[in-house]
């Protein structure tokens, strides 16, 4: 009896060759990939700003920067999903619409402490001051640490307007008088202030 085999082929060739599998594999995930992410582009919903949705002034701005800058977005989150555990303890949950403005968006994964997307107006600016100083001042079983130096620097004001200015050419519809009067919005505020004022802006355009 001869000793041949019949030519690898169809579905086999595709399993013992680990090239093809690769880049079969990674065609169909950018497919897929593709088909899911490109349509929302196009969904107005998740393109356009919610009802009065404008851009966070100067002080906001230098506010997030300030919570970017110090990891906050490490151990709390900036996206309520619609499940009813969570809008009960956090409110409305999160849209779109609410974050066109946000570069680079701080929804985040990780919940060491709440959710922040609603936080805005829950508490007043002096609770805000007491706990990002002394966190178990206000809160006795917080694991979140204090942040003391934050009242003892000043904003530079010279720093707003370049921030202003690149946020514009990301799209986020700042006038060219907004950012030239910038810097006069910030003069005399410390990095408290700004990231207080943060704070109070986050999730107050959906009631």
């Amino acid at each position: 009896m001869s000793d041949t085999h019949s030519p690898v082929s169809g579905h086999a060739r595709i399993e013992t060759s680990n090239f093809l599998m690769i880049v079969l594999i990674l065609l169909v995930v950018a497919v897929g990939g593709l088909v899911e992410i490109v349509p929302l582009f196009f969904q107005r919903s998740t393109t356009e700003p919610v009802a009065g949705l404008k851009p966070p002034d100067a002080l906001q701005l230098v506010g997030r920067d300030i919570y970017v800058r110090e990891g906050c977005y490490n151990c709390h989150s900036q996206m309520i999903r619609p499940l009813h555990a969570e809008t009960l303890r956090y409110g409305h949950y999160s849209t779109a619409g609410e974050f066109v403005y946000d570069r680079p968006f701080q929804w985040g994964s990780k919940r060491t402490g709440p959710d922040l997307h609603r936080v805005g107006g829950k508490y007043s600016d002096e609770w805000h001051r007491i706990h990002l100083e002394g966190p178990r001042d206000v809160v006795p079983e917080s694991n979140m640490p204090a942040y003391p130096w934050l009242t003892q620097q000043a904003v530079d004001p010279a720093s707003v307007p370049p921030r202003l200015r690149a946020m514009q050419r990301l799209g986020v519809p700042y006038s060219d008088a907004e950012i030239a009067a910038s810097a006069a919005a910030v003069k005399g505020k410390t990095e408290l202030d700004a990231l207080i004022a943060y704070l109070q802006s986050l999730g107050t355009h959906v009631k």
